[in-house]
């Protein structure tokens, strides 16, 4: 352990399941704060862990785009999906971006992972970079309708940095790719 980590200043005294459906859990345990006093934390649980792909051709990027049930809102992202604890995250990949843009991609590689909302949830993300995309049908999901657009890789970059993407694991993906690129290794 190095000198900036401490071990766990938490105490549990006791957990509670309070909500679960197929993707998430959430529970609530009761604790003994860092600072001795008593609180509660409330966990959520994803099932599965957020795959990202970041399709790439031609200094383009491929985005998808569909209304956003939670922020009740339309957004543009990467092609992404969930994985489950028993799927390998680049098969699970490959899926999300068949779905999602018809695509299938002969190159792969991993690009990033990350914890999302570490406060109060556990999902994990990882993400991808496809390329020597080779088109076809989209196969969404009966929850999705999708859009898509093939933007130059310079507008999806302004995109995720003046807000008009929003998304997390699109921003984490595009800026990680762009900064591959400045340290010299390109993708």
């Amino acid at each position: 352990m190095s000198a900036d980590e401490t071990p766990n200043p938490w105490r549990v005294l006791g957990t509670r399941p309070v909500y679960e459906n197929a993707w998430i859990s959430v529970r609530e345990d009761e604790v003994v704060r860092p600072d001795g006093a008593p609180g509660i934390y409330g966990v959520v649980h994803y099932k599965n862990t957020a795959i990202g792909v970041l399709p790439v051709e031609d200094g383009h990027v491929y985005l998808v785009g569909q209304y956003r049930y939670p922020l009740e809102r339309y957004s543009w992202e990467i092609p992404e999906g969930g994985c489950p604890e028993d799927e390998d995250p680049l098969h699970a990949a490959r899926r999300e971006l068949k779905e999602e843009t018809g695509f299938e991609a002969s190159h792969w590689e991993k690009l990033g992972e990350a914890d999302l909302s570490n406060s109060v949830a556990d999902e994990r993300a990882v993400w991808f970079l496809a390329t020597g995309l080779v088109p076809g049908e989209q196969q969404p999901e009966g929850t999705e309708v999708i859009g898509m657009r093939r933007v130059p890789f310079d507008e999806a970059l302004a995109m995720a940095l003046d807000g008009r993407m929003r998304d997390a694991l699109s921003q984490l993906a595009i800026l990680g790719y762009v900064t591959r690129q400045m340290d010299g290794n390109p993708v």
